[in-house]
């Protein structure tokens, strides 16, 4: 009774964490002068607004099974232009300058940061994360071997009498896109929490940027969620406030920024991510796919090295789900992020991923790249592939 009790007030905490870490700037007080909202739309931004809606509501299924529009090319066929676009021409010509120099400053300190990284020698404990990793494919670790942005070494949790993950281990290196796969309830986004520090570890082994996060304080984290930040399945946008604002939270933060130029680096982080002109909307007027895309603008809004997704393509439509790995591709090939998907859609994992681990029952089935799983004999990552194929009737 008293472990069920604990493991219990566990989840809670954790879930008070992702809370507060989502909603800090509110929790803190943070508020809005007059002076410092965002300016009203007219009525043709109001337009563009509900036009917007109106059209993605009234996409046909064709839209989704291959055309990309009107113009007759596929999904397929725009994919590779889609992925060369830079990602400052969905930007307004009056806000460009301003938002070019933020995303470029970003994607500059983080390609120094994967190149430095490149160049150091790997430590023994991301050496021994990588060997428990490899281990599983019976993969060696060859000298020259890049270290891992971040690694789980043996890695236990559990809640009361249920255990959630046994001896976990895997890693993404730096500037790579780790999508982690599994059916509901086998410890995805568990593991992102820990990898947050709303849930510690039972045992085991956290490092991110070669740094064990294990006995890291609260204060010690928040260091850490500068450099690593989540878009949760749910957005955590705060209801009461509006996009635009939520959205500014990590730029008031800084402390270091004019309130014209955090205006106009909102604006242009929601057209980029293709929620355009909707600064002035709550959360609640928005899809779910909206919420996850207005999400994203708010991690970018904190020029993060490494971004965790929580299953970004739940309870959206294929046409969104299709959108949003597109921008996840773009954000990490021109901003040299690092990456890790919680996904249960191997399609879309496939679309992603540098490598995926397949967590069955608590416990790391598979740990490599796509190619390695496809070839795999492993019954149970068979009936995986084939239940994602199932293709009900009409």
């Amino acid at each position: 009774m008293l472990a069920a009790f604990s493991a219990s007030c566990e989840v809670r905490l954790a879930w008070f964490r992702q809370m507060l870490y989502g909603k800090a700037c509110i929790i803190r007080g943070t508020t809005m002068s007059e002076e410092s909202k965002f300016p009203p739309h007219s009525p043709d931004e109001h337009s563009a607004v509900a036009s917007h809606k109106a059209e993605a509501n009234a996409l046909p299924d064709s839209a989704i099974e291959g055309a990309a529009g009107t113009t007759g090319q596929t999904v397929a066929e725009t994919t590779e232009e889609q992925m060369a676009k830079p990602l400052i021409e969905d930007v307004s010509e009056d806000v460009a300058p301003v938002v070019q120099d933020f995303i470029a400053e970003a994607a500059a300190a983080n390609k120094e940061e994967v190149a430095t990284l490149a160049e150091e020698p790997v430590t023994p404990a991301e050496e021994s994360a990588m060997r428990a990793a490899g281990a599983l494919q019976g993969v060696e670790i060859h000298p020259d071997e890049v270290a891992p942005y971040i690694s789980f070494e043996n890695v236990n949790k559990s809640f009361g009498d249920l255990v959630v993950l046994k001896d976990v281990s895997f890693y993404v290196k730096p500037g790579e896109t780790l999508c982690i796969l599994g059916r509901s309830g086998v410890g995805k986004s568990v593991s992102l929490q820990i990898l947050m520090g709303f849930l510690k570890a039972d045992s085991g082994t956290v490092l991110v940027a070669g740094q064990d996060i294990g006995g890291l304080d609260e204060r010690e984290m928040q260091e850490v969620r500068r450099k690593v930040t989540m878009v949760f399945q749910n957005g955590a946008l705060f209801d009461s406030i509006t996009v635009g604002e939520n959205v500014a939270f990590p730029l008031r933060e800084r402390r270091d920024m004019e309130e014209d130029q955090i205006l106009q680096v909102v604006k242009g982080l929601l057209e980029m991510v293709g929620v355009a002109g909707m600064e002035n909307q709550l959360p609640s007027e928005l899809s779910t796919g909206m919420k996850r895309s207005v999400a994203i603008a708010r991690a970018l809004a904190s020029q993060p090295s490494a971004v965790l997704y929580d299953e970004p393509t739940t309870m959206v439509d294929p046409l969104m789900a299709h959108l949003l790995g597109n921008l996840i591709q773009r954000l990490k090939m021109q901003m040299h992020l690092t990456s890790i998907v919680v996904t249960h859609d191997m399609r879309f994992a496939e679309k992603l991923a540098d490598r995926l681990v397949f967590l069955h029952e608590g416990r790391v089935r598979f740990f490599g790249t796509t190619e390695e799983m496809r070839a795999s004999e492993d019954p149970i990552l068979h009936e995986f592939f084939s239940m994602d194929e199932l293709v009900l009737p009409v």
